[in-house]
C-alpha cells in the first residue's frame, strides 16, 4: 500500500481583523462572537468564534455551503463548548476573492491546523459535514496531536463514484457557461436539503451569488480526492458518524464503512438527507451532545 505523504505544514497566520460583535438573527448562535479574517500566507480565511473556556469544537461545512449551516448545532452546544466555524476555500467569506487557485483537501487540513494554531487551540473535536469531513480526516492523519475526536456528518473515506463525478462535472460546466438557473438550484436543493425543506430559500439565495469558477475548482478538488479507507485504522480517537438514511450524495453503506474503519459509533438519521444536521437538527444535536458528554 502506497503511503500518503503527511508532511507538516509550513504556513503562518496573520490576523487581519478580530473584534467581538453582537450576533445577527440566524448567525451561528446567541450572544457575542468573534468574526474575523485570518491570512495564512496567501490564503484568506473567514471564521467565527464563540469564545469561552469550554472544550473546542471546530465546524467544517460541505460543498456549496458555509459556516452558517451549523447554526443549529452551535446554538445548542455553545453553552458548554467553544465553537469555531469557518468558511473553506471557495466558499462564504473565504470565497470573496477574484480567483481560486487549485488545491486539495490536504491543503484544507493545513488551513484548519494553522487557524487553530493562531487561535491558541492545542486540541479540538472536529465536526465535518461531507467535504468538511474529508479534510477533517486528513487533519486527524496529518496532525494527530491536534484532533481529540471526530464527528463526521454525511461524509465518507472513499473517493467519488466515477459516474457521479462525470455528472457533477457536467453540471458545473453548464453552470459556468450559462450561470445559475432555477433548474440547477432545484437540483442542488434536492441533493443537499431534500424536498420542500422550510429553510431552503436562504440557501438558494446564496447559490445564486456563487462564483461558478470557484464552484468548478471546488468540485475538481472533490472529484480528485484519494481513497483514505486503508488509513482509517491510524486514527485512534473517539469518533461518531452521523448519516441521513435518505442521503442522495453518499450511500449509507459508505457511512457504515467509515464508522467501521474508525472503530466509532454510528447514528442513522431517519429520513435525513445530505445535510441532515440542518434538516433534522434536533436528532443530530441529541446525538452530538451524547457523544461529546462521553468524552469528558
Amino acid at each position: 500500500m502506497q503511503r500518503i505523504p503527511l508532511e507538516p505544514a509550513r504556513k503562518t497566520v496573520t490576523l487581519m481583523s478580530y473584534k467581538p460583535v453582537p450576533e445577527p438573527h440566524g448567525a451561528i448562535g446567541r450572544g457575542t462572537k468573534t468574526m474575523a479574517v485570518a491570512q495564512l500566507g496567501g490564503q484568506r480565511l473567514y471564521y467565527e468564534d464563540t469564545g469561552g473556556p469550554g472544550p473546542v469544537l471546530v465546524f467544517s461545512h460541505g460543498l456549496l455551503m458555509d459556516h452558517e449551516m451549523f447554526a443549529p448545532q452551535i446554538a445548542a452546544l455553545r453553552g458548554q463548548y467553544r465553537c469555531i466555524a469557518w468558511d473553506e476555500r471557495g466558499h462564504g467569506g473565504t470565497g470573496q476573492v477574484p480567483a481560486l487557485s487549485p488545491f486539495n483537501y490536504w491543503d484544507a487540513a493545513d488551513d484548519l491546523a494553522a487557524l487553530l494554531g493562531h487561535l491558541g487551540v492545542g486540541r479540538a473535536t472536529l465536526v465535518g459535514m461531507a467535504q468538511g469531513g474529508y479534510h477533517s480526516l486528513r487533519c486527524a492523519l496529518k496532525y494527530p496531536g491536534l484532533v481529540g475526536a471526530l464527528v463526521l456528518i454525511d461524509s465518507q473515506a472513499a473517493p467519488e463514484d466515477g459516474a457521479q463525478r462525470v455528472g457533477s462535472r457536467a453540471l458545473a460546466d453548464f453552470w459556468l457557461q450559462h450561470g445559475p438557473s432555477e433548474m440547477l438550484l432545484d437540483n442542488a436543493e434536492r441533493v443537499l436539503l431534500g424536498e420542500k425543506w422550510d429553510g431552503a430559500a436562504a440557501w438558494r439565495e446564496k447559490w445564486w451569488r456563487c462564483q461558478p469558477r470557484h464552484f468548478l475548482e471546488c468540485l475538481t478538488t472533490l472529484g480528485e480526492r484519494e481513497d483514505l479507507t486503508d488509513y482509517l485504522g491510524e486514527i485512534r480517537i473517539p469518533s461518531m458518524v452521523i448519516h441521513g438514511s435518505a442521503d442522495l450524495a453518499v450511500p449509507v453503506s459508505r457511512a457504515r464503512g467509515l464508522a467501521c474503519g474508525l472503530g466509532g459509533e454510528m447514528v442513522l438519521v431517519d429520513g435525513g438527507g445530505h445535510a441532515a444536521n440542518l434538516t433534522h437538527a434536533a436528532t443530530v444535536n441529541d446525538a452530538m451532545a451524547g457523544f461529546l458528554s462521553r468524552l469528558n
